[in-house]
């Protein structure tokens, strides 16, 4: 079974840019979707962006369309978000997931994921 560990995030100021990367062990990552998802406390945790096992698909949410990038490296088993032009509201403990289903797009659901990170706080200052 592949885990998976988060890095990159930190303490930004508005307009800033992080990128956090999600390392894979046990397992090839290029084995597994991935997605990213996000949660602040007394919400729900929320899809950010997905990647395809092959990385040809990928998928945002409307609130980080055109900010964030979501890029696998397999060679290093990693896979990134790219976050850009960050908005205190982005504020939150982001998480990556892998599944090895052999869907060919994206998955945005939570339970659709089998492997998860510990996570890493991501907070943006006004």
């Amino acid at each position: 079974q592949v885990q998976l560990v988060e890095s990159g995030g930190g303490l930004v100021q508005a307009g800033g840019s992080l990128r956090l990367s999600c390392a894979a062990s046990g397992r090839t990552i290029s084995s597994y979707a991935v997605g990213w998802f996000r949660q602040t406390p007394g919400k729900e945790r929320e899809f950010v962006a997905g990647i395809s096992k092959s990385g040809g698909s990928t998928y945002y949410s409307d609130s980080v369309k055109g900010r964030f990038t979501i890029s696998r490296e397999n060679v290093k088993n990693t896979v990134y978000l790219q976050m850009n032009s960050l908005k205190p509201e982005d504020t939150a403990v982001y998480y990556c997931a892998g599944t090895p289903a052999t869907y060919g797009g994206v998955l945005v659901t939570p339970t659709s994921y089998d492997y998860w990170g510990q996570g890493t706080q991501v907070t943006v200052s006004s």
